[in-house]
């Protein structure tokens, strides 16, 4: 809260987040930290309603180097 809210006792309203804005941070969240894989969002009528992430882990074959 801002000093001015404090002294007068008002409390600030914080808006709402946007239901988009979840969606962006938990694509991005899904993407973040992946080195091999995807990422995939299911799309129904216009709206976002799943997201999957497929990670692959890689090793290198023994001998090679």
């Amino acid at each position: 809260m801002k000093a001015e809210s404090i002294l007068s006792g008002r409390r600030e309203v914080q808006p709402e987040p946007e239901p988009g804005d979840e969606i962006l941070r938990r694509i991005a969240s899904a993407i973040s930290g992946v080195r091999f894989g995807s990422v995939e969002v299911v799309i129904q009528d216009s709206r976002v309603v799943q997201i999957e992430r497929k990670e692959k882990f890689r090793f290198d074959k023994p001998g090679r180097g």
